[in-house]
């Protein structure tokens, strides 16, 4: 993502991997934001290595579930290791827009007490030098949040044109120099298959007119990619639109994004859902009126300097928390 993701950046040697591979970011206040009863059903779409799922159990009573959902198998083996430790925990192979489903099939709708996505890539994936997130570290030319589903990273660049590239990194990356970047992986593919990080970042950056300080020149387009090979937005876009169902009232959405585009998406629809219907202002109608569902807990929230300091990757992170009415 735009700074999401530390693919350029290094850690502190192996130690500092280690920290942040477990580390949650926002830990604390997304923990305060995303519980509101300690009997309650919560679900964690995006468990990664368990952090947050870690602090809330910490809160919550015998009687309450948590579902975990991941698509990363690394994930859901550390996951069906928290279910076997603790009785309240059930685990998914899934990516969160099948939340709803997963709800329906345990009989939840209109029951659950929090939802929390964090977005993006993790730490333990970056680290990971067979995946492909990260072009600190070369390696197979993945990016699949599931490598069993979909096409690789590899093998949507060995086959999309120039116009297709461009959209990707244009759109999903606001790379102001992704025609220059589509039409050098095009170029290079010609004589020798893109199939590692270093080879697809080696090109970018030769496609680079300049090099902006502070930032790899690989960065916003290997976000782009990832984005696209993943389909985020969209899956996230699928999952908005049915979260407010399946909260009980007083229950409670928290989302962390990284990204400028994927915030965009929770913050429109927060308000929205805050705001209630869209009418014109000529018609007279009460507040009430309004069908407003849900209200604003953490506007905006960010990291502290405390965590920054500890936590790089929560340099980016914004959390976003509504319950509903």
């Amino acid at each position: 993502m735009a700074t999401d993701d530390l693919s350029g950046q290094q850690s502190g040697g192996q130690d500092a991997q280690q920290m942040l591979q477990h580390q949650a970011v926002l830990d604390i206040a997304t923990v305060e934001g995303w519980f509101t009863d300690p009997d309650g059903i919560y679900i964690d779409g995006t468990f990664g290595r368990g952090g947050h799922s870690r602090l809330l159990l910490a809160r919550l009573s015998a009687k309450a579930k948590l579902l975990v959902v991941d698509r990363d198998p690394e994930a859901i083996a550390e996951a069906e290791k928290l279910a076997a430790e603790f009785s309240q925990v059930e685990v998914e192979r899934s990516d969160f827009a099948q939340i709803a489903a997963l709800v329906a099939a345990r009989n939840w709708q209109g029951k659950v007490s929090g939802i929390l996505l964090d977005l993006g890539v993790s730490s333990p994936q970056l680290d990971a030098s067979e995946r492909g997130f990260s072009f600190m570290r070369d390696g197979e030319l993945d990016m699949r949040m599931d490598p069993s589903v979909g096409q690789s990273a590899a093998q949507w660049l060995a086959v999309a044109s120039v116009d297709e590239i461009r959209d990707v990194i244009k759109q999903y990356g606001e790379e102001k120099f992704a025609t220059r970047i589509a039409r050098g992986i095009v170029e290079k593919r010609a004589d020798k298959a893109i199939t590692t990080t270093h080879q697809l970042a080696k090109i970018i950056d030769e496609a680079m007119p300049f090099v902006e300080k502070g930032k790899h020149p690989a960065t916003r387009s290997f976000q782009a990619i990832r984005i696209y090979i993943n389909q985020e937005l969209e899956q996230l876009k699928s999952f908005l639109d049915g979260s407010v169902d399946l909260l009980s009232p007083g229950g409670r959405l928290a989302v962390i994004s990284f990204h400028s585009l994927e915030d965009r998406i929770v913050k429109r629809f927060i308000r929205n859902q805050v705001k209630g219907d869209s009418l014109p202002a000529s018609i007279p109608v009460t507040d009430d009126a309004l069908n407003k569902r849900m209200k604003m807990i953490v506007k905006a929230g960010r990291a502290s300097s405390e965590e920054l300091q500890d936590n790089p990757r929560s340099r980016s992170a914004i959390l976003r928390v509504a319950e509903k009415l």
